[in-house]
């Protein structure tokens, strides 16, 4: 039985990356929500989760634990105790830190004190404020749960490309009791892609790899960090794949940025473009390209793939 998935009283959360990367994919998130009757909002209150930072070792858990706190606070007092995470490593971040907050009562009290110190007592997190499983989701966990209605909203028919996934490690190698759609082979995109009339290609060699970014890995260790990303690319390109469907906006930076990059590097081109499974579900509902899918923030152009849109019969 599936654990019980909410659509109302949701804070949309955010997502730096998202903001200056792709924001396409928090337009199209809002685009899908609203089609789906998903009640939510997004707060200007809201702060980063830290999690480049934190993965990079300049933010440390404490701090995290304490930012974390005050979101958690900022959902409470819009009455919107459920957070939904466009970004798997806010997912990831933010879960672990209700965990802590919830299980370790000196870290809870000292993250107290900090607020007490800073005049902020409207801050403080009382212990069970928000629960890392009944509270805390990603998008996909979303859409997963509203299949049935995303089918009853399709506009175009997007079954004639060949499609793939992957599925960030933050969503699905961090916490695995939460995870919907299977860890050691994630199905939870190829689902909800499947909702839309289409089908991936399911299993293929390497599905279950990292992206490659590893966050300081891109910089600190950038040659390896490129061979796995090769590693992917090459894999997709072997099962003629024209569409990779992502749920992490990392992912995507680390495919779509660094795909023409590398296939100058190794003299072979690449032709996959690369979309968040919130913007690939907004295309086959009608999602203007600009204002909905932000198709000018992408590296690899998306109409050198979908470029021809065929209504639904």
């Amino acid at each position: 039985m599936m654990k019980q998935v909410p659509d109302k009283n949701i804070l949309l959360f955010k997502s730096c990356l998202v903001s200056v990367e792709y924001p396409g994919i928090e337009s199209s998130t809002k685009f899908v929500f609203d089609k789906i009757g998903i009640d939510y909002e997004i707060s200007d209150k809201q702060t980063c989760c830290t999690g480049l930072g934190h993965y990079s070792d300049v933010f440390d858990q404490f701090t995290t634990t304490a930012i974390g706190a005050r979101n958690f606070k900022v959902a409470g007092n819009l009455d919107r105790p459920n957070l939904v995470m466009m970004c798997a490593t806010c997912y990831a971040i933010n879960k672990k830190v209700a965990n802590i907050l919830n299980k370790k009562d000196n870290v809870r009290d000292k993250v107290n004190d900090v607020f007490d110190k800073s005049d902020l007592k409207n801050l403080k997190y009382e212990k069970g404020d928000v629960d890392s499983s009944k509270n805390i989701f990603h998008v996909v966990d979303i859409l997963y749960s509203k299949r049935d209605e995303i089918s009853k909203n399709i506009k175009y028919d997007l079954s004639d490309y060949t499609i793939a996934t992957h599925h960030g490690c933050h969503y699905c190698k961090v916490h695995y009791d939460d995870t919907i759609g299977g860890v050691r082979d994630p199905n939870i995109i190829d689902d909800i892609i499947e909702a839309c009339g289409c089908k991936t290609i399911g299993w293929y060699d390497h599905k279950r790899q990292t992206c490659g970014s590893g966050f300081r890995q891109r910089y600190s260790n950038k040659d390896i960090s490129m061979e796995v990303t090769e590693d992917k690319l090459h894999s997709i390109k072997d099962d003629g794949v024209e569409i990779l469907v992502h749920l992490c906006p990392n992912c995507h930076v680390q495919f779509d940025r660094y795909q023409n990059l590398i296939s100058e590097k190794c003299g072979e081109e690449f032709n996959t473009i690369h979309l968040n499974i919130a913007q690939f579900v907004a295309i086959a509902m009608g999602g203007d390209f600009d204002e909905v899918i932000g198709a000018k923030a992408h590296t690899v152009p998306i109409d050198s793939v979908i470029n021809d849109l065929r209504e639904v019969d």
